[in-house]
Formats: structure tokens, C-alpha cells, sequence
């Protein structure tokens, strides 16, 4: 496990910063004539010797050139601060990004209340981690369908800053009740955040809360998912009153789990917010507290150097090991080619999951992907806590749905490019994630000189995020392109 050390730090970045042109602006705003209220001496005033009525006429004269001079003056500001906010994007001397390319940060999810969350965090002086975790948490109440409180989460951290990597995992499946698994989302994501994490824990717990409380538009993922679930096990939270699952575009809200979220905002521990939770799930069961708790990790990730950098990834239970073996033993064999996709089994079951990148310019990178191993996961609504519990049980599979990615460019250079890829919805996903591994260096080196990666596939009806660090960029993109909506500043 990587050594107990200070936060991350990301000094927050102006958007904006003034040119030399706004200077030389601002200097000749002043008036290009004297103030015409402003006593002068005799010896200043042209017209100060002229007599009567003459001098009356001059001074009249001259005070409407002065106000004519004005006029034209102000007239003149007004066009050229209405042309400067025309031109407002990109900024003076600044520069234009195809999409998905910043100067700083962003992050790309499923949902797009939930990335444009994870931006807010960042330009609230938030790191990598702080955006991921609280889009992640942004995810467990807009789709529950594929994540929530109940899901199992595994994530993938490259420190830029240290040139560290680690791997988070939410330990082994505990089983709450027969058939439903013990809820891990909530310890497990304040312990990457504690380490990690910038911001307070409360300010990302924020968001969510606000969303459950106040509710949020159904979208079109966790539309498709309940037209085929249907509603059986899930009213009232996403049931209209007649009892048929709620549409595109209708609004659901979640005030019990806007407490729980609340709860876990102001314990002053994680365990303390984790008895609690228990407690209210155990009354909805009818059974007692049980003793088992939780145990996420955090531990080095699994490395394979490689002649093209340096792979990362995650251990087992998950996929990791098997996409290492699969990467070395193609990397190994000769140039980088992409192998078919394997064919897909109509039998195969695909566990349901969701996923999100984020990364920032210097190189840092984190990867998330959770479970519920199910549309909806188990199907059991707790009502006193608007958690939907997974089916992931000690006996269950191992976690074949995880396998995030990360290649770093040269593991002795801390600016070297960086490239992370994370995949969901295939039963095959260490051969979807080699294919696309390989997808990706196969492409043009032209493209990628111009900062942009190959646009790697993934097999089957599988999404796949890719995230990239190069020429002091953060690059976003997704397999199929547009799935998955990003932002960043």
C-alpha cells in the first residue's frame, strides 16, 4: 500500500487571465479631452482675455465641441466593450479544442448531471479524485439501475504528482441477507477521497444530496432500463402513482436517501455513518445489526512494464490479471495489432455497471467502475433508506466486469503521456479492453501528435471511456462517441 502522505493538491487555475491588449485598453479609456468643469488659470484659458459677449460665444463653442467630443467618445466605448464580448470565447490570444480537450481537467460519465458535477468540483479547487468521487456519488441516485449505495466499486489512481498508482477495491462480498450484499459504496469512496481527496468530504456529499432531496429527470439510460424492468420492486422511488415506471423526462426524487446522504455528511467518522446505514437496513429486514462491516483497501495497482510504457491495473478479484496476460502475451508477440472481437455468447449474462474517468494535464488520472451485478441489482428497494441492494455475495463470481486500464508513457518520466480506459456492458471485458488497448497504439502517430488517440473500439454493445493526458492537455472520448457525456475547464 502506497505510504500515508499529504493530500493531492491542484492550485485552483484562473480562467481568465488579462492580456496585455486589455491593458492598453484600459489605458486609453480616459477622456481624450480635459474635464471641461475643472478650473483652470487665465494663463491656460484661450478665450480668458476676450471681452463680453465674444468671450461668451467662445466659451459656448467650446462646450460643445467638448460635449460633441464626448458623445462620440462614449459611443465609440460602448461598440468596443460590446465587440469584447463577442470575443469573449476563446479569450484574447487564447486558443480553440476540438471537443473533449482542456487545458486543465475534466471528467466523462454516464450522466450528464453527474459530470458537469464532477467540473464544478474541479473549478472549485478540486482534484482528480474529488471530481470522480463526487460524480460517482452524483451516479448512485441519478442511475440506479447501475450503481447506488449498494454497489461494489472498484477504482484505479495515478498520482502524478508522486508517479504512484493505486488500486482501490471494496474487499470481499459480505452478504447482508440471503441473496442481498452488504452495502460498501459509501466507506469505500470516503477512503480514496480521505487519502486523496482536496475538498471536504461534506462539499461532495452536496450535490448528491441536493439531487436526491430535490429530485432529478429521469434520462434516457435509466429510461430504457425500466421500461425493461418494469416496476415490480421499485415504486414508489421510480413508479408514477398508477404504479407503471416512470418515462424519459419525468422527474424522480429520493428524500430517504438525501438523509442518508446527509447522515454521512455530518458523521464524524465513516464507521459511525456505516452503523447507522446498517441499522436502518437491518430494521427494514427485520433482522438484527449485523457485526460484519465493510472493509475497503487501497493497495499498489498490478504492473506490467511493457515496450511501450508502464501498464496499470487492478488486482484480483477483478479482471485486472487476466488483461495483463492477454496485453503481454500480444505486446510481446510483434507490432500492435487489434485481434477480432471476441464473438459475444447471446447466453452470457453482462452484470450491469457503470463507469467514469477523470483526469487533469499533469497526468493524473482516476478510473471508476461498480456493480449492482445487475439491472437494479437484487431488485429490493430498502424503504427506509432508498438503497437498492446488489445480489453480489460471497459465492458470487469473480468481479470480470472490472479491469480499468492506465499506460503510462515511460514510468522514469513524470510528464510523460498518460492514457486510462475503463469499458462496462460486455461479458468479455479483459478481451474487449486488449482490443482497444491495441485499437489505440495501432492508430496514426499523426493523430496522436496533434493530441488526439486512435479511437479505439470496444467490443459487442459495450462503452468505453478513454481519458488521456498529452502536451499538458486532458483529453475525453468514448466508444460509441457521444454515449457519454464530459466536461471540463
Amino acid at each position: 500500500m502506497e505510504p500515508a502522505a499529504q493530500p493531492v493538491l491542484y492550485q485552483k487555475l484562473q480562467l481568465w487571465e488579462p492580456s496585455l491588449e486589455d491593458e492598453e485598453e484600459e489605458e486609453t479609456a480616459e477622456p481624450l479631452v480635459p474635464n471641461p468643469w475643472r478650473p483652470q488659470g487665465a494663463a491656460g484659458n484661450k478665450f480668458g482675455g476676450l471681452p463680453g459677449t465674444w468671450a461668451r460665444i467662445a466659451a459656448a463653442l467650446l462646450l460643445l465641441a467638448v460635449a460633441c467630443s464626448l458623445a462620440v467618445r462614449h459611443l465609440g466605448t460602448r461598440g468596443g466593450s460590446a465587440a469584447a464580448l463577442d470575443s469573449a470565447a476563446p479569450p484574447p490570444g487564447g486558443h480553440s479544442h476540438r471537443p473533449g480537450v482542456y487545458h486543465h481537467g475534466a471528467i466523462i460519465s454516464p450522466a450528464a448531471t453527474c459530470s458537469q458535477l464532477g467540473r464544478e468540483l474541479f473549478t472549485a479547487g478540486g482534484n482528480v479524485v474529488d471530481a470522480g468521487v463526487g460524480a460517482a456519488l452524483c451516479l448512485a441516485v441519478v442511475h440506479p439501475h447501475a450503481t447506488g449505495l449498494g454497489a461494489t466499486f472498484w477504482g484505479l489512481f495515478l498520482n502524478s504528482s508522486s508517479g504512484n498508482s493505486t488500486a482501490l477495491t471494496s474487499g470481499p462480498a459480505q452478504t447482508l441477507a440471503p441473496g442481498l450484499g452488504l452495502p460498501t459504496t459509501l466507506p469505500t469512496l470516503h477512503l480514496l477521497h480521505a487519502r486523496f481527496g482536496h475538498l471536504s468530504w461534506p462539499r461532495l456529499l452536496l450535490g448528491p444530496t441536493k439531487l436526491a432531496q430535490e429530485g432529478f429527470p429521469v434520462d434516457a439510460t435509466l429510461a430504457r432500463a425500466l421500461a425493461a424492468q418494469g416496476a415490480k420492486g421499485l415504486c414508489p422511488l421510480l413508479c408514477h402513482a398508477d404504479g407503471t415506471p416512470l418515462g424519459l423526462g419525468a422527474r424522480a426524487t429520493n428524500p430517504q436517501l438525501a438523509a442518508v446522504l446527509r447522515r454521512a455528511a455530518l458523521a464524524p467518522t465513516p464507521a459511525l455513518a456505516g452503523d447507522a446505514l446498517l441499522s436502518l437496513l437491518a430494521g427494514d429486514l427485520g433482522l438484527e445489526v449485523p457485526p460484519a462491516q465493510p472493509i475497503p483497501t487501497l493497495e499498489p495497482a498490478l504492473q506490467l512494464p511493457v515496450p511501450q510504457g508502464l501498464l496499470l491495473t487492478t488486482p484480483s478479484p477483478s479482471a485486472g490479471p487476466e488483461l495483463l496476460t492477454q496485453l503481454e502475451a500480444a505486446l510481446h508477440s510483434g507490432a500492435p495489432s487489434p485481434n477480432p472481437c471476441p464473438p459475444l455468447l447471446q447466453t452470457a449474462r453482462t452484470p450491469g455497471s457503470s463507469v467514469l474517468a477523470s483526469v487533469d494535464s499533469s497526468g493524473s488520472v482516476l478510473l471508476l467502475a461498480s456493480s449492482l451485478n445487475g439491472s437494479f441489482g437484487s431488485g429490493h428497494l430498502s424503504p427506509s433508506t432508498g438503497i437498492l441492494l446488489s445480489n453480489l455475495v460471497a459465492r458470487s463470481a469473480p468481479s470480470t466486469w472490472a479491469c480499468p486500464l492506465i499506460l503510462r508513457g515511460s514510468s522514469d518520466d513524470m510528464e510523460a503521456d498518460v492514457l486510462g480506459l475503463v469499458a462496462s456492458g460486455t461479458p468479455h471485458m479483459a478481451k474487449a479492453m486488449t482490443h482497444a488497448l491495441l485499437s489505440h497504439l495501432a492508430g496514426s502517430q499523426t493523430q496522436h501528435q496533434h493530441g488526439s488517440t486512435a479511437n479505439p473500439g470496444t467490443c459487442g454493445q459495450g462503452t468505453l471511456l478513454q481519458v488521456a493526458a498529452h502536451a499538458e492537455h486532458a483529453h475525453v472520448s468514448s466508444v460509441p462517441s457521444g454515449c457519454c457525456p464530459f466536461q471540463g475547464f
